[in-house]
């Protein structure tokens, strides 16, 4: 006679963990993913690991061969952002990966997709990558095109995550909101900064403003420091370049109900590069 109470292994079938790493800075940002990530597994055991890698290329832009780089690491998806475009390699091997969005609202005939499918042990993520406009290039809308691309996927995908890369806090909060109830969470990237307002909103949707950066710890925002100080006190053109020294790792992970696709926690994650010694 069957138990009719589900087992752990059945309730564990039902859930999707989904390690989302924060903006990956350059050559020490990509040393810190490759160190931190059989960690990472070992105590989350995350089912589906996504990086946004729109800065892992010296800061600006991302290559082929970083991009293998990550998916040999494990990693399943790579969202970008403003700097999509700085390496021109990206045009060489864009419309090629399935696994890497570029936002989505970039106008009609962009290279590359801004939603894909993650497909991983038997799970299956939606990821879409959004763009602020607020002290952003003026690009197409994001709420505009995140209504478009939700009607598109709902009918077949439960579990949706976003990547709000925006500059504004007020508008990644208020993309939050407005696809409260209708994606599995909306992760906010681009400031470098982790953000302490991780949150289950009303309609089940995980929210964090900034998951924050991987990458030195010592610099500006993942910057020399030297450079970035000479330009705010003279306000004189500076050559900004990756900064050395140890890294810190930001993320977060998102435990989603594969059947309804509602969010049912969302953990931050910072790590220091002494940390890992002691893991």
């Amino acid at each position: 006679m069957e138990d009719s109470k589900c087992p752990v292994t059945c309730k564990e079938e039902k859930e999707i963990k989904v390690l989302f790493v924060g903006d990956i800075v350059g050559s020490q940002g990509r040393k810190a993913l490759k160190q931190t990530l059989p960690l990472m597994r070992q105590r989350f055991q995350p089912s589906v690991i996504i990086v946004n890698g729109e800065n892992a290329a010296a800061g600006r832009g991302i290559t082929r061969a970083i991009a293998r780089e990550f998916f040999d690491m494990g990693v399943h998806g790579i969202t970008l952002g403003n700097h999509t475009w700085d390496n021109k390699e990206i045009f060489e091997f864009i419309d090629e990966e399935p696994r890497m969005v570029r936002p989505a609202n970039f106008p009609s005939g962009t290279p590359g997709r801004g939603h894909t499918v993650i497909k991983a042990g038997g799970k299956e993520l939606v990821i879409i990558n959004l763009q602020g406009r607020t002290f952003l290039p003026p690009i197409d809308c994001p709420f505009a095109k995140a209504d478009e691309i939700v009607e598109e996927v709902r009918s077949k995908h439960k579990c949706i995550l976003v990547d709000m890369h925006a500059e504004a806090t007020s508008e990644k909060i208020a993309m939050g909101w407005h696809l409260d109830g209708r994606v599995s969470a909306v992760v906010g990237t681009h400031t470098h900064v982790q953000t302490h307002d991780q949150i289950i909103l009303p309609e089940g949707t995980a929210y964090i403003t900034d998951v924050g950066m991987v990458g030195p710890r010592d610099g500006v925002l993942g910057m020399e420091r030297d450079a970035v100080l000479y330009k705010f006190q003279t306000q004189l053109p500076a050559r900004f370049t990756v900064s050395e020294g140890k890294w810190h790792f930001h993320a977060v992970l998102i435990d989603m109900d594969e059947s309804t696709g509602v969010s049912k926690s969302i953990q931050l994650i910072r790590l220091y590069e002494e940390d890992l010694l002691l893991a």
